[in-house]
C-alpha cells in the first residue's frame, strides 16, 4: 500500500533560517517523526498566514506534505506560544539553549516521543516561571534571585533526563570504573567514563565532586520535575553541578554549543 503524501503533527520549531525570497526552511521536532527539516513556503512575505504560527520555540499543529527533498507546510496553527518567556530574555536564552541541545543530540528522522515531552514540560516551566516574575515585578515582591534558582535546577534536570532518554545515563550511585556503590562521601567524576568514581578509584583523575552535589545530581536523576523541591543552592553549588553535567554533554558533542556563552552573560547580568 502506498504511504500517504500528506500527514499531521505536533511540532516545536527548534530553528528556521531563509530561503530564497519569501519561503523560510525549519527545523522542526516532532513527537512521532523525530527531527525533521520542512520549507514553509511565502512566510516571509507581511501578508503570509502562516508566519505567525511558525515563530521559533511555538509548539504548532501542522499539516505537511511530503516532498522529494523536503518536506512542505502546507498548514499550521499554534497550540502554545510561550509568549511569557519572550518576554523574559533570561528565560528565552534558556530555552533556546534546549532546543540548540536537541538539535544538536537528536539524529534526524528518529523518534523521541520522550524527549519531545521534555522538551514540552521545560518550555511550559520556563513560561510558567517567566510569567511569575512578571507579575512579581507588577506587584513590587520581585525575587529574581529565587526564580534564576530554578530555571538553572531546570537546565540540569533536563540535561541529566536528555542524557538517559538518549542512551547516555550519568552512572551517579556506583562508580563508573569499578561498579561499587558509591558512599556518602566525596568522591570522584569523570565524564570520559560517564560519572562518579569511587574514593578507590578517584586518583586515576583529578575532578572531584562534593556529596551536596551528588546528592542534587541523583535526586534531579531520580525524579520527575513535579517532584523537584524548590532547592536554593548558592553559587558554588550550582558551579560544580553545572561543571559536571557540561562535562557529561561535552563527550557527544562535537563543539561546545553557542548557548552557553549567551548563559554566562545572562547569569551575570
Amino acid at each position: 500500500m502506498a504511504q500517504p503524501r500528506t500527514y499531521s503533527t505536533n511540532a516545536i520549531i527548534l530553528k528556521r533560517f531563509p530561503y530564497g525570497e519569501a519561503d523560510r526552511i525549519l527545523t522542526l521536532f516532532t513527537p512521532y517523526k523525530g527531527k525533521i527539516s520542512a520549507i514553509a513556503k511565502g512566510t516571509r512575505r507581511p501578508v503570509s498566514r502562516k508566519s505567525g504560527h511558525l515563530e521559533l520555540l511555538c509548539l504548532s499543529r501542522l499539516h505537511v506534505a511530503q516532498g522529494r527533498n523536503l518536506d512542505i507546510i502546507t498548514q499550521a496553527q499554534v497550540s502554545e506560544s510561550f509568549l511569557h518567556l519572550r518576554g523574559e530574555f533570561w528565560h528565552m536564552t534558556c530555552s533556546t539553549y534546549l532546543a540548540e541541545l536537541i538539535d544538536r543530540l537528536i539524529e534526524d528522522d528518529n523518534p523521541y516521543p520522550e524527549v519531545y515531552e521534555l522538551l514540552t514540560l521545560a518550555l511550559r516551566v520556563l513560561d510558567a516561571d517567566a510569567q511569575e516574575l512578571q507579575q512579581q515585578r507588577t506587584a513590587g515582591t520581585l525575587n529574581a534571585a529565587h526564580e534564576r534558582d530554578r530555571s538553572l535546577l531546570l537546565l540540569r534536570f533536563f540535561e541529566i533526563h536528555l542524557l538517559s532518554l538518549i542512551g547516555y545515563e550519568p552512572l551517579l550511585r556506583t562508580c563508573a570504573h569499578c561498579d561499587a556503590e558509591l558512599e556518602p562521601v566525596e568522591n570522584g567524576f569523570t565524564p570520559t567514563l560517564g560519572g562518579a568514581l569511587c574514593p578507590e578509584c578517584s586518583h586515576l583523575w583529578s575532578h572531584k565532586i562534593s556529596v551536596n552535589a551528588l546528592k542534587v545530581l541523583r535526586l534531579l536523576q531520580r525524579s520527575s520535575w513535579a517532584q523537584v523541591p524548590r532547592l536554593h543552592l548558592n553559587e558554588q553549588l550550582h558551579g560544580e553541578i553545572e561543571h559536571a553535567v557540561r562535562g557529561l554533554l561535552r563527550q557527544h558533542l562535537e563543539r561546545d554549543p553557542e548557548s552557553w556563552e549567551f548563559l554566562a552573560m545572562s547569569t551575570r547580568h
